[in-house]
């Protein structure tokens, strides 16, 4: 594959934070990169030196002659008096050439525009923040890119956009690299993960393979990289044993023995620095008196004029209950929340709810936190001391639970990153008494390690839960059941995959001009969906394939016994006690990893072949 972008040795910092050191990596054609990492590493950056409208502090980075390069914000940037033709072709390199009109047309049919009955003329003030950004998204492919950077695409987008940029990106012929928190998301539509962290050697942890097989590799990493602390210490602790005892430093072999005393130490703190790891200390209180029914609901309705979102529905939320709330946006998600908590009332029918009911909320629009005030004053707004769980804790200490420092502490909301305010909220909401968290989009701008905190607690916290997520993963792991507004009712699964196959063929009969989604039945849907890819016959492989297929199982063993029996050797004693032993297998066993890796990529490819 020829090589898009070469970065070399690239460093950058802003004031007195060091971003990245020493960063070098290469993007080939037909790579489909995900970009991880924790807030604050630098991701963003990173794809505007990429793109050129940033330039690193020092190492070079060089590009294929020619390249094209289309970058997708977080935020694009539109004329919002313009139409959304005339958007689009602004990434034309002629927009008055009847072919670039022809090409931007296709597009928009491509990204159901039409579907949507928004038409060309339509003034992109009057369409959504989803609608929007698919105007962009058309505009940088009107670029007819080589290389498309997106900074975290799913934000703010509903579940069923984020369905449809999954599959129109693992279709599109040019080289990606995007960055996202969407674990699922980035599954689907990754065939090479990095993780941007200085802990790594070299600033970057790059597998190729989806998510789930970066996840399992970088696993075996860090279990390698524990053992190779412990040994090392263990040297360590031998070498400076032997300094203490005082002898005669003179001779060459004894100084020397002291230079590797030095390295050790060196090496030591490195390994520790790659295994350290730090995260939110995240918490929930549940109150302590907890009833068995929180909310009943008897036939409720709700309509805006001629928008019927929901008729005669019925539910029950106790103690117990996970609910996760889907579906597009103004499909009634929020309407229905509010009704249940009492912030709107319903056209007909009832909402019980219990007297003891407290219920912490978090706002997706963050309007609980005054952007003149100070993270500080947020969280204590007299005093110094908060009160957590009976106990009384100093407020820096609190805040350092969450990451933010003692000067971080003093900054103003609005200066903050939306990572930094989604933390802060949470620390807010972690100081109320709740027997019910209602989470409305908890998870934008959160990074990885930071949502795996969260989820954690959440299935720990012994009360009610309703969440509403586009983040799917994140969504099954906490959740249920799911609810769905849709067609004046509200339909309900048991999980994520299920109401993917039925929303799949609804939004496929509704494309057909059928009138038939709305009598799909959820559970029939998703088992006949799960029947028919059980009996479909399997597709025959070429002989070059089918060998790869039948002698890559033994490969794969073969790979993972090389590596055990070296993880073994690094802990004998005389490796132990021999620093360029141990260097030099620890390189070979990173070696033998990335064969392992490259047969699981391989053996998952032939996998898919056959389906």
């Amino acid at each position: 594959m020829a090589v898009l972008v070469n970065g070399h040795e690239l460093s950058k910092a802003f004031s007195d934070k060091e971003l990245f050191k020493k960063l070098s990596f290469g993007i080939h054609d037909g790579e489909r990169i995900g970009l991880i990492g924790p807030n604050g590493a630098g991701k963003s950056t990173l794809l505007k030196i990429i793109l050129g409208t940033e330039k690193a502090d020092s190492g070079t980075l060089s590009r294929k002659q020619g390249l094209r390069v289309a970058y997708l914000p977080q935020v694009p940037e539109l004329d919002l008096e313009k139409s959304v033709l005339d958007n689009v072709l602004e990434g034309a390199l002629d927009p008055f050439d009847w072919e670039s009109s022809a090409k931007a047309y296709e597009w928009l049919s491509k990204l159901d525009f039409e579907q949507a009955k928004i038409s060309e003329a339509t003034l992109v003030k009057n369409l959504s923040g989803g609608w929007r950004k698919k105007v962009a998204l058309c505009r940088e492919i009107m670029r007819d890119p080589d290389l498309l950077l997106l900074d975290e695409p799913t934000n703010h987008l509903d579940v069923e956009s984020i369905m449809w940029l999954e599959e129109f990106l693992a279709r599109v012929p040019f080289a990606t690299l995007t960055i996202t928190h969407d674990r699922l998301f980035l599954n689907r539509i990754s065939n090479r993960i990095w993780e941007l962290d200085r802990r790594h050697v070299g600033g970057l942890l790059s597998i190729e393979g989806d998510y789930a097989q970066f996840c399992e590799s970088k696993e075996d990493r860090l279990s390698t990289l524990e053992k190779q602390e412990a040994v090392l210490k263990n040297t360590l602790r031998r070498e400076t044993e032997w300094l203490r005892r005082g002898p005669a430093a003179r001779s060459t072999k004894q100084k020397a023995r002291i230079k590797r005393a030095g390295d050790l130490s060196d090496d030591v703190d490195d390994v520790s620095d790659l295994n350290r790891k730090q995260s939110v200390a995240i918490s929930f209180q549940a109150s302590g008196s907890t009833p068995k029914k929180l909310i009943e609901v008897k036939k409720i309705s709700k309509s805006y004029g001629e928008n019927n979102l929901f008729n005669n529905y019925t539910t029950l939320i106790q103690r117990t209950s996970r609910i996760g709330l889907l579906g597009p946006n103004g499909a009634g998600k929020s309407t229905l929340l509010k009704v249940l908590l009492g912030l709107e009332t319903p056209d007909s029918g009832s909402v019980e709810r219990s007297d003891n009911l407290q219920v912490a909320y978090f706002d997706q629009n963050r309007d609980a936190l005054d952007p003149k005030s100070t993270v500080l004053k947020t969280i204590c707004p007299q005093g110094d001391h908060v009160k957590f769980r009976g106990n009384f804790t100093h407020v820096n200490s609190y805040l350092d639970k969450f990451l933010f420092s003692k000067q971080k502490s003093m900054s103003v909301i609005s200066e903050l990153s939306g990572g930094e305010q989604a933390r802060l909220l949470i620390a807010k909401l972690m100081l109320q008494d709740a027997n019910m968290l209602v989470l409305d989009e908890p998870t934008n701008d959160l990074d990885l390690a930071t949502l795996n905190v969260l989820e954690e607690q959440l299935k720990d916290f012994a009360g009610a839960i309703i969440l509403v997520s586009h983040d799917r993963y994140f969504m099954d792991q906490v959740v249920e059941s799911i609810l769905v507004p849709a067609d004046g009712k509200i339909e309900e699964f048991a999980g994520v995959g299920q109401w993917e196959a039925w929303q799949k063929e609804r939004i496929k009969q509704k494309r057909s001009g059928g009138d038939k989604a709305e009598s799909i039945s959820p559970s029939t849907d998703a088992a006949s969906s799960s029947a028919q890819e059980a009996t479909k016959p399997k597709k025959k492989l070429s002989y070059k394939d089918q060998r790869d297929y039948d002698l890559i199982g033994e490969k794969i063993q073969k790979a993972e016994a090389q590596l055990q029996e070296l993880s073994e050797k690094s802990s004998a004693p005389d490796v132990a006690s021999n620093a360029e032993k141990l260097s030099a297998l620890t390189k070979e066993m990173g070696e033998i990893q990335t064969e392992v890796d490259t047969l699981y990529a391989r053996w998952s490819e032939l996998e898919d072949m056959q389906s």
